[in-house]
């Protein structure tokens, strides 16, 4: 009997093992697609209980000199950066050297609203100041070298666009304001600070800020797509510019280091874990907040030239998964990350959903086609598998739906709802709170 057993056991570690390989697999061979289709290049890192379980790079740090990316090559990591910069603050907080309500009025009392701005606003994007990084001509300004006056200055003269904490508005400034306050408190330069409290604490050997990523030094340069070719992009921000709303540079393995690092408590003590992942209309302190199958997924994106970067983090499984790219083509990364986690966790019971109605092939035919809307940034394209429907978003990887009802379908991982209504050809599309209507496109 307990040759039985154990027979039983080790056949399942096996099998469970080579359905593992088998999903890391369809992943290495999805992210190597990507830049044989021209739609990314870049790498990828997943991360399952503070260890690394698979990394891959696809396309080129450098097209013109044909240099491959690889697992240690570094990327600016653009807004992902507001997350270190929120932690860094939380801990300043912790060590009682500012709180949650101090006012901005104690660091910047010339700025609009400084009286009535508290550091908590900043951290959740409702201060109401206006995004300095949408000031017309401002991605040329920024590619020069600007001093924190000069970067003061932009801010002063744009007026907010609402009351503080009235609601939730994302804005590079608050974060760029909030680097210069952890400047002035530890008096230090928040490349020093980074470095002492993230850094160091985590063993990053590849992660930095105030200075430009450089290809002898294993750096992507940054692309474009355009006439069927990747082109460099020319005007680079500086990046003593966005400092800690956009500044690190860093390799996925890193990242993931990071975020691992922030969920097991080597960062910051669960209070204040807690207290930054609270969040207010989506948004925690430095962090977005999703679904994934009912659970909660921590992480946030980046952009700035042409890099792209995602990263994201499912404490109950303790997973980890982010993305960086120097060079991005009509594509969504936040899509990206999703199929990632659906093909790792394939073989997951605990994931698996199922229609609650059974549908006849009949029923699903008049709802396929293309479907395009004003608000929605994509077409979809309905197909079927069967009795499945199946929904891709321009450029997207496909993604099997769920019946609801007959009508009404649902992407379980990303919570996204798609109610069709046949009478004029239409699918209303609910995504983040937020409702989109597609009609059919006429053959």
């Amino acid at each position: 009997m307990k040759k039985s057993i154990f027979f039983l056991m080790g056949f399942l570690c096996v099998f469970l093992t080579w359905s593992q390989d088998e999903n890391l697999k369809e992943i290495e061979n999805l992210f190597a697609d990507l830049a044989s289709e021209n739609k990314a290049m870049g790498t990828l890192s997943i991360f399952k209980e503070g260890k690394e379980v698979f990394n891959t790079s696809t396309g080129f740090i450098s097209v013109e000199d044909k240099l491959k990316a690889n697992r240690f090559s570094n990327y600016r990591i653009a807004s992902i950066t507001k997350t270190y910069t929120a932690t860094i603050i939380l801990q300043l907080i912790s060590e009682q050297k500012l709180t949650l309500e101090s006012k901005l009025s104690n660091f910047f009392p010339e700025l609009p609203n400084a009286e009535r701005i508290k550091i908590q606003d900043l951290l959740y994007h409702r201060s109401g100041l206006f995004n300095v990084t949408e000031i017309e001509g401002f991605s040329t300004w920024i590619s020069s070298y600007r001093t924190r006056e000069e970067m003061l200055e932009k801010i002063k003269g744009k007026k907010p666009n609402f009351n503080p904490d009235t609601k939730t508005a994302y804005s590079n400034t608050n974060y760029i304001l909030l680097s210069y306050i952890a400047e002035d408190i530890e008096k230090k330069k928040y490349a020093t600070i980074f470095k002492e409290r993230i850094a160091d604490a985590l063993n990053l050997k590849h992660s930095y800020l105030g200075k430009d990523v450089e290809v002898k030094d294993n750096g992507a340069k940054s692309y474009y797509f355009e006439n069927k070719k990747w082109n460099p992009v020319t005007i680079i921000t500086d990046i003593n510019g966005p400092i800690g709303a956009g500044g690190i540079v860093s390799n996925a393995t890193e990242v993931n280091t990071f975020f691992d690092g922030l969920f097991s408590g080597k960062l910051l003590s669960n209070t204040f874990l807690k207290q930054m992942t609270t969040t207010k209309e989506g948004l925690g302190m430095g962090l977005s907040m999703f679904q994934y199958h009912g659970m909660p997924l921590y992480g946030h994106n980046g952009a700035i030239d042409g890099f792209r970067s995602i990263a994201g983090y499912i404490p109950n499984k303790k997973v980890g998964v982010v993305i960086t790219c120097n060079g991005v083509h009509q594509m969504s990364l936040s899509n990206l990350i999703f199929k990632v986690l659906d093909l790792y966790f394939k073989n997951d019971a605990s994931m698996k959903s199922t229609s609650l109605v059974e549908l006849k092939v009949s029923d699903l035919e008049p709802l396929l086609g293309i479907y395009g809307g004003d608000t929605f940034p994509f077409k979809v394209t309905f197909t079927r598998e069967e009795n499945r429907l199946l929904a891709q978003a321009t450029g997207q990887p496909i993604f099997k739906l769920i019946a609801l009802k007959r009508n009404v379908f649902k992407y379980d991982a990303m919570g996204i709802l798609f109610n069709f209504n046949k009478k004029d050809d239409s699918v209303l599309v609910k995504f983040q709170g937020k409702e989109h209507l597609l009609k059919k496109e006429k053959l």
